[in-house]
């Protein structure tokens, strides 16, 4: 097999808090990976970096009275007890906000700029007069232009999920200082992405075969051969002071990128920092055939299949475009959304201080996950019982048992190994089964085929009997009682094979107890020799205990510290939520017709921050709905699931099309927006009274 150089990497956290859980399935899921290429004898850079550009720093650390730097460092200085809690094996973490990155990204401005994909116009923000900044939607509140609501921000409305621009609203104020904004123009620098070059590369890039999921060309190729509202707009890469981030280069005029150009050429100023600090060539390694990989979520298929690509690719050599990037979905616990309020949320660095083994979490992200584009439910029972069964069940189980026998018998020494089975099932084919399944990311396919043959070796220990063939005592059964335990142990080498991207330290103690480490997979392709010794068997793994769970879930057990404003400001709106509002007659309900619908599909809506695209089966006709619904719902959650609508509501024009009604979401003092559903049996069309 030819020897493979590859450039891995994940989506860059943003430098404003604390790892969480769906950084570090994402973690997990590329450092299996990564470790399986290692395994394979092949080259691997994995680098990561943190996000560190941006207005939301910059607030933020003014907030707590620290500069924007300061803020960064005492985020990164988080980082390596979750890197090295959950043994993710980066060769190196840097930040977007270094020397390498301004150099490199002033660099791509400067190719892309000569390159004519670069243009400048004007556009008119609003601007906060006491902050003296410009304010993206998220810092502007108002009443809806539509319906009047007030408190919704500047892009899409909560209540009757009208989408508008920041301009619309009425009576706007600045959430940064309350005060009234005012319209100002600046000139803007923007990326020509719908330049006819820029897309014919992006199709031709977008319809390699290999590069990307089905799903994940589709959606991508929606918003390429968009038209009208809906086609690929040019980039706009620029942002006024003040702002934390990178000067723009040659420029007189105090302007910045824009924190989502910078962000992915962190990467490349990561692999660059990594070069320095080995003596490696950054060019040279850059280049063929180095393979350069991406593990990404659903959340950010947009800036890695459309800007970045392209970025690249016109920005010529040394750079060059991904080879491929594997996108996943998102992480729920019992099928929820994670919210720490209720108990549903997982606090990485919770499980590590409860003592948790990192290993049992790996294991089951390794098991629920697959090459898809598809969330992943932790349910803890399920998770109890899969690490238990599993790991310890099976696949410890072989060589405690086996081990002892060894030992106690025949002075902890091994013959070779004989069939498993009368089929004379091959270790081998296994080993190409499994290879196959770790290079396609299909981890879960991997771990049923491996715990496959750990219940094979187990059932072949308990037909044998080896107690039995001691306790008989002939020469014939001793011999035969000392093959089948050292058949088990050699099989308990070849799982360890196996799991090794997933159970690194496990393994590092398998191979102590097997006297032969560091295991590869070319371990496979040989025996431990005869007369070879093992270690006496030591504890390898413990079970998952009920009560770490239920610590892990403990909201209450967790030391809180809002301050006192913020409880205050909680308690007030908890008050708003649970007061009941004035009598209406039962004519004023009867004139609501409420109904149920089935969801046919659901949509992200490009451009909305809120917003999602339901088409709903009411039985004899299909609605159209606009949902507020996005900061909990991710389509493909959707689907298939059973809502009440409002059906008899007026329709209502929006910026993306006509919402035909109104389904019902509930909401109260914690985060989260929760649909309100009808019990399994209901049919689309039935109405509800």
């Amino acid at each position: 097999m030819p020897r493979r150089r590859l450039f891995v990497t994940t989506a860059l956290p943003y430098a404003n808090g604390s790892f969480h859980i769906g950084h570090i399935m994402e973690y997990i899921q590329a450092d299996i990976w990564v470790r399986f290429q290692r395994l394979q004898g092949h080259e691997v850079h994995f680098v990561g970096a943190d996000d560190a550009h941006g207005a939301p720093i910059m607030l933020k650390a003014e907030a707590e009275g620290l500069t924007p730097r300061e803020l960064v460092a005492r985020i990164a200085a988080e980082r390596p007890r979750y890197l090295q809690g959950f043994h993710i094996s980066f060769d190196n973490w840097h930040s977007t906000d270094s020397p390498e990155n301004v150099e490199l990204s002033q660099d791509i401005y400067r190719r892309l700029r000569a390159a004519g994909l670069i243009t400048t116009r004007r556009i008119e923000q609003f601007y906060d007069p006491v902050k003296g900044m410009f304010l993206a939607d998220r810092y502007i509140k108002g009443e809806c232009p539509k319906c009047g609501a007030r408190e919704q921000y500047g892009d899409a409305c909560e209540n009757c999920s009208s989408v508008y621009s920041a301009t619309e609203l009425r009576n706007p104020y600045s959430t940064l200082s309350g005060a009234a904004p005012v319209l100002r123009s600046s000139e803007h620098h923007f990326f020509r992405l719908s330049d006819p070059e820029c897309k014919r590369f992006l199709k031709q890039w977008l319809e390699q075969p290999g590069r990307l999921q089905p799903q994940v060309v589709n959606k991508a190729k929606e918003w390429l051969e968009g038209s009208g509202d809906r086609a690929l707009a040019d980039w706009d890469i620029s942002r006024d002071p003040p702002y934390f981030g990178i000067r723009i280069p040659d420029l007189a005029e105090e302007k910045y990128l824009y924190v989502w150009l910078d962000a992915p050429i962190g990467y490349l100023a990561s692999l660059k920092n990594y070069c320095a600090r080995k003596g490696l060539d950054f060019e040279r390694l850059l280049a063929d055939p180095t393979e350069q990989i991406h593990f990404i979520g659903k959340d950010i298929i947009y800036f890695h299949t459309l800007f970045w690509p392209a970025m690249l690719k016109f920005a010529g050599a040394p750079y060059r475009v991904p080879d491929q990037v594997f996108v996943h979905g998102f992480i729920t616990v019992s099928g929820d959304k994670m919210s720490k309020s209720r108990g549903t949320g997982i606090s990485p660095l919770r499980y590590l201080e409860l003592g948790m083994n990192p290993e049992w979490l790996r294991y089951y992200i390794a098991a629920k996950l697959n090459a898809n584009v598809e969330d992943l439910d932790f349910n803890p029972a399920d998770f109890i019982a899969r690490v238990n069964a599993d790991l310890v069940g099976k696949y410890v189980n072989i060589a405690s048992r086996a081990a002892r026998f060894v030992h106690q018998y025949f002075g902890g020494r091994l013959t070779g190994r004989i069939s498993l089975a009368a089929d004379g099932t091959g270790t081998l084919d296994i080993a190409q089964s499994v290879r196959a399944d770790f290079e396609a990311r299909e981890f879960g396919q991997a771990i049923r085929k491996v715990m496959h043959y750990a219940d094979l070796v187990n059932k072949f220990f308990d037909s044998a009997a080896p107690w039995d063939l001691v306790k008989a005592g002939t020469p014939a059964s001793l011999k035969l009682a000392h093959q089948v335990c050292s058949t088990c142990i050699h099989s308990f080498r070849d799982l360890t094979v196996y799991l090794k991207p997933i159970l690194p330290e496990l393994a590092r103690g398998a191979e102590a107890f097997l006297g032969d480490g560091p295991l590869s997979w070319e371990s496979l392709r040989h025996e431990l020799p005869e007369g070879a010794a093992i270690a006496r068997y030591q504890h390898l793994m413990t079970r998952v205990g009920e009560k770490q769970l239920d610590l892990l879930f403990d909201v209450s057990s967790v030391p809180q510290a809002a301050a006192p404003q913020r409880h205050a400001e909680r308690q007030q709106h908890a008050a708003k939520e649970h007061a009941v509002g004035e009598s209406i007659s039962i004519d004023d309900f009867n004139r609501l017709d409420l109904r149920v619908a089935r969801i046919a599909r659901a949509e992200r809506v490009e451009g909305a921050d809120k917003l999602l695209k339901l088409t709903l089966d009411l039985g004899d006709a299909t609605r159209t709905v606009f949902a507020g619904i996005k900061s909990s719902y991710a389509p493909e959650q959707l689907e298939g699931r059973l809502a009440v609508v409002v059906a008899n509501l007026e329709p209502r024009k929006m910026k993306f099309g006509v919402s035909e009604g109104m389904v019902l979401a509930a909401s109260g003092e914690g985060a989260g927006i929760f649909l309100v559903s009808a019990d399994a049996g209901a049919q689309p069309g039935m109405r509800v009274k």
